[in-house]
């Protein structure tokens, strides 16, 4: 006697039905009839996965805009001049900045062997860097490489007053 391929599975969410199981083996069907007994039926797996992207997608905006009143807050307590390029380079870059600035403070200063007076001269430094792209580029960056990425930062990455000299 053949190995069915048809097997009626009572889903996790309640739902009962059956599974066409002959694209499988026939001595793993019987294991993943079980499998899908611990899981949702279709219909509920996908009604939650859209449930979640929604509220993933609604705390990920959360996420955001907390980031950029932080990284707001932090541009004018520092004194650090407005980043340029387009809207949403301007905001991610601004959010990148931070995030990266911050970070380098905790790794060198706090957690490191450089002084207030040595950060003071570091945090001039990321003053003239204004252009968006540049701290987008470097949102994965080793906090604690931030002197040395400066120091490699263009012309481009540090406009000035008249762009074309």
């Amino acid at each position: 006697m053949p190995v069915k391929t048809v097997w009626p599975v009572e889903h996790a969410c309640g739902h009962i039905a059956d599974a066409d199981l002959s694209a499988r083996p026939a001595d793993q069907r019987a294991g993943y009839a079980r499998w899908l007994a611990g899981r949702d039926c279709t219909v509920c797996w996908q009604a939650t996965r859209t449930q979640d992207a929604e509220a993933t997608a609604s705390w990920l905006a959360g996420q955001r805009a907390a980031e950029t009143e932080a990284a707001r807050v932090w541009e004018e307590e520092f004194r650090m001049p407005l980043l340029e390029g387009g809207e949403r380079a301007v905001a991610w870059g601004a959010r990148c900045r931070h995030q990266l600035v911050t970070a380098a403070y905790a790794a060198l200063v706090t957690e490191g062997e450089t002084n207030e007076a040595e950060w003071a001269v570091l945090e001039d430094a990321v003053r003239p860097v204004t252009r968006a792209g540049w701290w987008i580029d470097q949102r994965e960056a080793d906090p604690a490489d931030l002197p040395e990425l400066l120091a490699a930062a263009g012309g481009a990455d540090r406009p000035n007053e008249n762009p074309h000299f």
